[in-house]
């Protein structure tokens, strides 16, 4: 669908990071595998389907996976128009960059601080999974609101030695998840269909049965704060399915970026798409009863367990909290990349403390430990909320809907003026993405109508108003919205001539007197 952008413009798809005003301060050595795997991690259909099936069951019975193919055709037309954004600026920031520089910087802060608050947050959801709903299975003993924030604040603190100290060990770890991923994965839905089948356990019924939910009004559209249960399934979807920009943040650490990450983030979706609803039909075949299982913490493990027996159940549980420890560790990083990229322009509080590569490590160690304290404060604040698992997924599928429906106007809006493509563009086919894409946002935004999403709105709009609080301080600091202008090829040509003057001097006062 969408093409690589001429040769004869780009014929190396490299980028010099100079043009958008930046020096290279953070070393080009991610390949192609590792910008798949770090757009994969973070969508992490272990993560999300493990932890959101049993949801689905409630709220819509199990002909609510039939919402996955709408969700993954829908965020896979979102990211080809990031891949669109991410091949004419590749710089690490991404809808923050992309705003600021085709809309301008004021609502590019906004987007900046909202992508901020997304990947908080979700940082800490994707963890506590690991304490609230894995580790009690897996090691038999009963998880409470106690113990699941001190193992999430161990796993958080894990994460973030591993993203301060080694972005090549971070990738290295993250490779190895990925590929366990892909590989258990495919290996798990080929075994539960062939046993599936042998004992003739597969029962086609379940696909399309409503559970407990009832038949009647079932595919409502719903009232003006209910959303009705079929559409309520999407959710499933819309969770798992997000963060495949991710690639993009890491743009100036990605070797030829205007073609690897584009690629990268569409990619993640179909293969995640494709195996995440093979194995959804799978699993829901071999379901038993549904209505039985709903009740279940861990239906997912609980159908591998008695189907496979509790040998492959274990397995499957490593291979998830694998999964959830690399996507934690992505969604960290990607969280630290977009405070160091904002704070480099002097427009994050702290700036001055955040915007500093380590010398030693080539990382943002400062912006690293900045986020860290947050997705701890974070866990603090819902950790003994009654229902804190829905409360933090719920938060994390509203944020992304709405900074993608935000990058998408944005490309609608500009896409005649956009700057020329360094590797990938949409062609013939831009305008069916783009209907495509807008049709999907505006139904998926209509779901968090429902009453069940108060915590969700509630998240966000606390964490607006701290920003709307420091931008507007920003904004009398720097005498208006001129004053947030983005740098470009001029500002690093400054800079440089101010570098080499200091260089001069220095040497200068070194040189012996007479």
């Amino acid at each position: 669908m969408a093409q690589d952008a001429p040769d004869a413009a780009t014929p190396t798809a490299g980028v010099n990071i100079s043009e958008f005003g930046y020096k290279q301060e953070l070393k080009r050595g991610t390949g192609r595998f590792a910008s798949f795997a770090v757009a994969f991690a973070f969508v992490s259909i272990a993560t999300g389907i493990f932890t959101t099936y049993g949801s689905v069951l409630n709220t819509s019975g199990p002909a609510g996976i039939w919402t996955w193919p709408i969700v993954v055709v829908g965020q896979l037309m979102v990211a080809f128009i990031f891949g669109s954004l991410a091949a004419r600026i590749p710089v690490t920031g991404y809808a923050y960059q992309w705003m600021s520089r085709l809309a301008n910087p004021v609502l590019g802060w906004i987007m900046g601080w909202i992508s901020f608050t997304f990947l908080a947050i979700v940082a800490v959801a994707v963890d506590y999974t690991i304490a609230s709903t894995i580790f009690p299975v897996l090691f038999g003993y009963t998880g409470n609101a106690g113990n699941s924030w001190l193992i999430t604040a161990f796993v958080l603190v894990f994460q973030a030695l591993l993203v301060a100290f080694s972005t090549k060990w971070t990738e290295r770890v993250n490779n190895f998840a990925v590929s366990a991923e892909l590989i258990g994965m495919v290996l798990l839905v080929v075994i539960l269909f062939i046993v599936g089948w042998v004992t003739k356990e597969l029962n086609v019924g379940n696909l399309f049965s409503t559970g407990a939910i009832p038949a009647e009004g079932y595919f409502s559209f719903g009232t003006l704060t209910k959303v009705g249960p079929w559409m309520m399934g999407t959710l499933l979807g819309a969770f798992t399915i997000v963060g495949f920009e991710s690639a993009a943040n890491l743009a100036e650490e990605t070797k030829q970026p205007a073609r690897v990450v584009p690629r990268a983030m569409y990619q993640a979706v179909l293969a995640s798409g494709i195996l995440g609803f093979l194995f959804l039909l799978v699993v829901t075949l071999l379901a038993g009863d549904p209505v039985a299982l709903a009740k279940s913490g861990t239906p997912i493990a609980d159908v591998i367990n008695r189907v496979l027996g509790p040998v492959v159940g274990t397995a499957l549980l490593v291979l998830v909290v694998v999964a959830i420890f690399a996507c934690g560790m992505v969604i960290l990083m990607s969280g630290v990349r977009l405070v160091w990229a904002m704070s480099r322009d002097e427009r994050f509080p702290g700036h001055r403390a955040w915007r500093t590569v380590s010398k030693r490590y080539g990382t943002p160690t400062a912006a690293t430990g900045f986020v860290f304290v947050v997705s701890e404060l974070i866990l603090a604040i819902f950790a003994y909320q009654s229902d804190v698992l829905f409360s933090l997924f719920a938060a994390a599928t509203l944020l992304p809907a709405v900074i993608y429906a935000a990058i998408v106007l944005l490309y609608i809006v500009k896409r005649n003026s956009l700057p020329p493509s360094k590797g990938f563009t949409l062609g013939r086919f831009e305008v069916p993405v783009i209907v495509l894409a807008s049709i999907w946002l505006v139904f998926e935004l209509l779901i968090f109508r429902d009453a069940s999403f108060v915590t969700a709105w509630l998240y966000v709009l606390v964490m607006v108003a701290l920003g709307a609080i420091y931008l507007v301080f920003l904004l009398i600091r720097r005498g208006g919205p001129s004053g947030l202008a983005m740098p470009d090829l001029h500002s690093i040509d400054k800079e440089l001539e101010v570098d080499a003057k200091l260089s001069e001097k220095a040497r200068n006062d070194h040189r012996p007197r007479n």
